[in-house]
């Protein structure tokens, strides 16, 4: 009997002296002297490839065999072996090979040699079929995985927020609009306006920048929810570390305040970086061996009990430091990454929480403080990249809440369901987001969002 197998499975020693049927895409194929050909197959379960070994005697070897050429799609029946190289646990004595499409060895890009990142951007339809993005890939699907289980073991309830909406949850508006009008000859008010009133949804709407404002009202009646989603900003900024469109996972959680807040978001970052590194252990070794501290560094996060900081003790450390940086510090600044990478790297060689932000540079949903100056927000920072993780305590008092509105120049009336909620039951209640790139970037070491995002959506990139 023929076990339809994975290149995964068929690497392992359980399908030994079995034989097995795996389909997949050529990396190599290379002809002996002694009238054996070897192929190496991939099919994107595994780092590695597994090794088979063509016997001329097959009745297709001339005709089919010496035609395979480097991303040619197979089908390989054969005995799984125990192989004599060095590096790979198992080989396979093909009895049939099928050929089943075809590549173009002339035109085919991705051929045995190093390509570098910025190549293979441009071929985003090809690119997952390297070594790099195939592991990413794969990170990519453990990390997705691990928030669900995360979260779900923890009592939490999945919500779908809408990707479509008329508010804008930062206030920066950053934001891709959504019309149903001729953008060529748009209907105009009295004044000359855009009328959008004859709108699909008659008002201006939006491709969300974050599912926060619609989990809160879920929170408030189920406790605690989370939202992973895309979420879309239309900042034209041309960085390694911003995107147009990356995904978002957003818990949030009632009767819960700041300092829990905290215990969450540690735990939860904790949780991902473990389940990488016992699901995908290979993946990672493959990025460790560019960037050899890797394993370390997420292994030290895991270990360490995160250093919790206010916003004003940090800057006080900064002013202190003997540091040179690039942007000046000050009590009222956006830290940057080079601050937050020092506190991390430098100061407290470990993870850091930093809580209680002028207000001034939050958004309006944050609770203020008794000193009137700093708000429940909170920000990890980890090695490396700076800020991981951003939440807050949310502001649920009407009074408050309707000040900071006004404060950051924002129509109530927009946000009017958004301010029934603390009119109708409100309780305490947090939560924070963690971009799922940011975190990818982290893991895998890699320094530019869009080499961990499948098909990376920045400025002047919409092709694929």
């Amino acid at each position: 009997m023929i076990s339809k197998v994975t290149v995964s499975e068929a690497r392992g020693v359980d399908f030994i002296d079995r034989v097995v049927q795996l389909r997949g895409w050529v990396r190599t194929r290379r002809d002996s002297k002694g009238g054996f050909s070897f192929v190496e197959l991939n099919d994107g379960t595994s780092l590695g490839n597994i090794q088979i070994i063509v016997a001329q005697s097959l009745p297709n070897y001339e005709t089919t065999i010496k035609s395979i050429t480097a991303g040619s799609s197979i089908l390989v029946e054969g005995l799984v072996k125990k192989s004599p190289a060095q590096g790979q646990a198992t080989e396979i004595e093909a009895a049939k090979i099928e050929l089943i499409g075809e590549s173009d060895a002339a035109t085919y890009p991705l051929q045995k040699k190093g390509h570098s990142l910025e190549f293979l951007r441009s071929i985003a339809h090809l690119r997952v079929r390297t070594n790099t993005f195939g592991a990413v890939a794969r990170i990519r699907n453990t990390v997705s995985y691990s928030t669900h289980r995360f979260f779900q073991e923890s009592g939490f309830v999945y919500v779908h927020t809408p990707i479509i909406t008329a508010s804008d949850c930062e206030g920066a508006g950053q934001m891709f609009r959504v019309t149903s009008l001729d953008t060529d000859n748009p209907p105009r008010d009295n004044e000359g306006k855009i009328d959008y009133s004859k709108d699909f949804f008659g008002k201006p709407s939006y491709l969300t920048v974050s599912g926060q404002l619609n989990a809160e009202a879920y929170c408030i009646g189920m406790g605690k929810v989370y939202t992973f989603g895309p979420t879309f900003r239309a900042e034209n900024s041309n960085t390694s570390r911003h995107a147009a469109e990356f995904w978002m996972i957003e818990p949030e959680i009632a009767f819960c305040e700041l300092s829990e807040n905290m215990d969450w978001a540690e735990r939860y970052l904790k949780r991902l970086i473990s389940d990488v590194l016992l699901e995908r252990r290979d993946d990672i070794e493959f990025f460790n061996r560019t960037d050899s501290t890797l394993i370390d560094t997420l292994n030290g996060v895991i270990s360490s009990q995160f250093v919790r900081l206010s916003y004003t003790d940090a800057i006080s450390i900064l002013e202190k430091s003997d540091k040179k940086f690039d942007y000046k510090v000050g009590w009222g600044i956006d830290l940057q990454s080079e601050h937050e990478r020092y506190l991390t790297e430098e100061h407290f060689k470990s993870p850091v929480i930093l809580y209680d932000y002028p207000r001034t540079i939050k958004p309006f949903y944050m609770r203020l403080n008794e000193d009137g100056r700093t708000v429940r927000a909170m920000d990890i920072l980890v090695p490396r990249v700076g800020e991981i993780i951003g939440g807050s305590e949310r502001e649920y008092r009407l009074e408050h809440l309707e000040e900071r509105l006004r404060e950051q120049n924002l129509d109530i009336k927009t946000y009017n369901w958004y301010v029934d909620l603390r009119r109708y039951g409100s309780v305490p209640h947090s939560g924070f987001g963690l971009g799922l790139e940011r975190a990818l970037m982290f893991i895998t070491g890699i320094g530019n969002i869009r080499d961990v995002l499948p098909f990376p959506r920045t400025p002047n990139n919409c092709d694929y």
